[in-house]
């Protein structure tokens, strides 16, 4: 008897046939692009393109710790600086100095590891971040940038990416960190407290910098590499 209530073969199908379409179209912009089922296939994948005598910087992403590549690099002694280490109360390990010291390391790191808030049908990466140090390094600086995604970001052009992450994404991790990180400030920005972004000028507003990378120059062919995974995964 089939059981109506489980669409997660329907699911799995879905997710990677428009993966397929956004990995052919990355492939095409200069990115190094793959498609992998699951979470568990993504962390032997992203493992496999990390060589354990190089430095490894990661930005701030749900999806990495999802996969569970930080622990898994640990565990084999990889030099990784981690300015979003927290500790069993979800207060950040570093102090403030120490972590934008941190963050900084990531230009000259040889491999710099993130999430992406949404991926293209046609092959372009969308990100809007509160500091720029996530998206900086994305540009350029570190010789290695590896992107993990969920299939649950791929949206169908830019549009609808900065759709999805204005409406969605941003207010969603702005309360994250208030009841993970205690920055309550969060908490009084519009899009916290109505469900909606009105385009502020709060002071805590996290929405500060926005890029759109439509592929890699060919010089640096490779250098941006994105790993699609056919789960659910981050924000």
């Amino acid at each position: 008897m089939i059981d109506e209530r489980d669409i997660s073969r329907e699911k799995q199908q879905f997710y990677q046939a428009r993966a397929r379409t956004a990995v052919e179209n990355l492939r095409r912009r200069n990115f190094e692009a793959q498609y992998v089922a699951s979470r568990g296939e993504a962390l032997t994948t992203i493992l496999d393109m990390i060589p354990q005598d190089v430095t490894v910087v990661r930005g701030d992403s749900i999806t990495l710790d999802q996969v569970g590549v930080l622990p898994e690099l640990k565990k084999r002694g990889q030099k990784l600086i981690d300015a979003f280490e927290t500790d069993t109360e979800g207060n950040w390990a570093a102090e403030p100095e120490e972590r934008l010291r941190m963050m900084r390391e990531a230009f000259f790191a040889d491999i710099f590891i993130a999430g992406a808030n949404a991926v293209t049908l046609d092959g372009k990466l969308v990100n809007i971040d509160g500091r720029g140090n996530r998206v900086a390094p994305m540009i350029f600086g570190p010789r290695k940038v590896i992107i993990v995604a969920g299939a649950n970001k791929i949206v169908r052009d830019v549009d609808e990416a900065l759709e999805r992450i204005h409406q969605f994404c941003a207010p969603l991790n702005a309360k994250r960190h208030s009841l993970k990180h205690h920055l309550s400030q969060l908490d009084d920005l519009p899009c916290v407290r109505t469900g909606r972004c009105i385009d502020c000028n709060h002071d805590w507003r996290i929405c500060r910098y926005t890029v759109i990378i439509e592929g890699v120059w060919v010089r640096d062919k490779g250098r941006i590499s994105v790993v699609l995974v056919g789960e659910e995964l981050g924000i």
